[in-house]
C-alpha cells in the first residue's frame, strides 16, 4: 500500500509541481508560448497524479487505527502532531490552490497562475516534511517523555521538527523525488524525439529533465546519501552492519559491491569488494573499525537481513547508474549533441521506470532496517499490532486492497499514456502540434 502511495505522490510532488514551477518561470522569463504549452501538459500529469495519490494515501491512515491500535494508543501523543500539522496546514494549503492551478490561468495571469502552482508545490513539500518528520521519529526518537502507562509524549515540539534524521531523510527522500521527476520529463521528451513529434516541447522537457536531473542526482550521493549514511552506522550501527552484509567487526572494512548474503553461515557469498572503503565512508579513515552483526543479540538483528541487503544496494547501485546517465545527458547537452543523438534518447526513455524502483527500494531498506522494532529501541514491531485483528481479517483486506490497487494502477496508467499521447495542446487553438523532422543543426 505504501509503495503505491509512494510510486503516485512521488511523481506529484517532483515531476509535475517543482519542474512545473521552473516552466511557469521559464515562460515568464522568455516570453515563449512553448513553455506555457508545456506547462498545461504537465499540469494534466499532475491533476491524474494527485487524485490518485490522495486515493492511495488515506487508506494508509486508517492503518493506524484498525491495524496498529496499541502503536497508535501508545505514540499518539507525538506522531500525532506532525500528521495532525500535515492535514491542517499543508494538505489545506495544497487543497486551496488546486482549483486555482489546475483551471485558472487565463483568470489568474501570468503572475496569478506561477503563485497558484508555487503554493501547491510548496503545500506537498510541506507535507512531505511532516510525514518524513513520523518516520524519522521511529527511526530517531527524540524530543519525547514516557508516561507511566508506557507511551510517549513530546517534551520539545522544536526538537521533534528538527531531529537530526528528519532534516538528513527529507533532504534525502525529496531529492529522490526530483530524480524521478526529471527522468519522466526528460524521458518524455526522449519519446517525442524518437516519434519526430513535439520538437520543441521535447527540446524543453529533455533540457530542464537533464539540468534537474543531474543536481537532484549528484544531491542523492553527496551530502544527502553520504550523510544519511553516517549517521545510520552512528545510531543504528546494527542496521548499516546488515545493508553492507557485514557479519563481523574489521579494522579497514571493505564495501561490498555485490554479493549475496548467508546468514546462515554468517557470510557474503561471491563477494565483489573494494578494501577499505567502507570504514572511509563511515569515519573518514581507512583504518577504523566498523562494528558487525556479531557486535550485537540476534534478537535485535533485522527480521529479514536479504530483504534489506538487495534493497539497499538496488537503491545504491540505481542511484550510481543515474548520476552516469545524467552527466552523460548533461554533457551531450552542453556539446548540443542531445537531441541528434538516439542512442542517448532510447537510454533514458529505457531509465524511466527505474527511479520508481529506486525509491522504492530506500523505502524497504529504510522499514526493513528498523526492524523489529516500530520505535527503534524502544517499542517492538510484536507490542504495536491491533489484537483484535486476527490474521484471516489481515490477510482478507491485504488481498482486497491489492485487487483495487492493480485496477487503480492500470487505470493510471492508461491514463498517462493517453495525456503522453495526446501531447503538449495549443490551448487557444484545443488543437495539438505536429513536430517537424529532427535535425542535426
Amino acid at each position: 500500500m505504501r509503495t503505491t502511495h509512494n510510486r503516485r505522490s512521488g511523481a506529484t510532488v517532483n515531476d509535475a509541481l517543482f519542474l512545473h514551477v521552473v516552466l511557469k518561470t521559464l515562460a515568464i522569463r522568455t516570453g515563449n508560448e512553448t513553455y506555457n504549452e508545456s506547462v498545461r501538459f504537465w499540469t494534466k500529469i499532475f491533476g491524474i497524479n494527485f487524485a490518485l495519490g490522495v486515493v492511495t494515501g488515506i487508506p494508509m491512515e486508517f492503518q493506524f487505527g484498525t491495524n496498529w491500535a496499541q502503536f497508535s494508543r501508545l505514540t499518539g501523543g507525538v506522531i500525532g502532531q506532525p500528521l495532525a500539522m500535515e492535514g491542517t496546514f499543508s494538505f489545506f494549503l495544497e487543497s486551496a490552490f488546486l482549483g486555482l492551478f489546475l483551471y485558472g490561468e487565463k483568470r489568474l495571469g501570468k503572475w496569478g497562475h506561477w503563485w497558484a502552482g508555487f503554493l501547491v508545490f510548496l503545500g506537498s513539500w510541506l507535507s512531505g516534511f511532516f510525514i518524513i518528520v513520523t518516520d524519522a521519529w521511529m527511526q530517531h526518537p527524540v524530543a519525547y517523555t514516557r508516561l507511566p502507562n508506557g507511551g510517549f509524549s513530546v517534551s520539545s515540539f522544536w526538537g521533534l521538527l528538527t531531529n537530526p534524521w528528519a532534516l538528513i531523510q527529507y533532504a534525502h527522500n525529496m531529492s529522490g523525488a526530483v530524480v524521478t521527476g526529471a527522468f519522466v520529463m526528460a524521458g518524455v521528451g526522449a519519446f517525442y524525439l524518437l516519434q519526430q513529434k513535439f520538437v520543441e516541447h521535447a527540446r524543453i522537457f529533455l533540457g530542464v529533465g537533464i539540468v534537474a536531473g543531474i543536481a537532484a542526482s549528484l544531491w542523492q550521493v553527496f551530502p544527502s546519501g553520504d550523510l544519511h549514511g553516517k549517521y545510520m552506522a552512528r545510531n543504528q550501527p546494527v542496521t548499516a552492519a546488515a545493508m553492507e552484509g557485514l557479519f563481523k567487526s574489521q579494522t579497514g572494512a571493505p564495501i561490498v559491491i555485490l554479493g549475496q548474503p548467508d546468514e546462515e553461515h554468517q557470510r557474503i557469498d561471491n563477494p565483489i569488494i573494494v578494501n577499505k572503503v567502507l570504514s572511509f565512508l563511515v569515519y573518514g579513515t581507512t583504518t577504523a573499525e566498523v562494528q558487525g552483526l556479531n557486535e550485537f543479540p540476534k534478537d535485535q538483528w533485522p527480521t529479514n537481513i536479504p530483504l534489506l541487503y538487495f534493497s539497499y544496494h538496488v537503491m545504491v547501485g540505481l542511484g550510481t547508474i543515474f548520476v552516469v546517465v545524467m552527466a552523460l545527458g548533461a554533457f551531450l547537452l552542453w556539446r548540443r549533441k542531445l537531441f541528434a543523438s538516439p542512442w542517448m534518447l532510447w537510454i533514458i526513455l529505457l531509465c524511466v521506470p527505474f527511479p520508481y524502483i529506486a525509491n522504492t527500494a530506500g523505502w524497504l531498506a529504510a522499514e526493513v532496517g528498523r526492524q523489529p522494532w516500530l520505535v527503534y529501541g524502544l517499542l517492538r514491531t510484536s507490542q504495536g499490532y491491533s489484537t483484535n485483528v486476527i490474521a484471516g481479517n489481515s490477510l482478507f483486506t491485504l488481498l482486497g486492497y491489492m485487487g483495487l490497487y492493480l485496477v487503480l494502477g492500470i487505470l493510471f496508467l492508461f491514463l498517462i499514456q493517453r495525456e503522453i499521447g495526446k501531447g503538449p495542446a495549443l490551448a487557444a487553438a484545443g488543437t495539438v502540434r505536429s513536430g517537424a523532422p529532427i535535425t542535426t543543426t
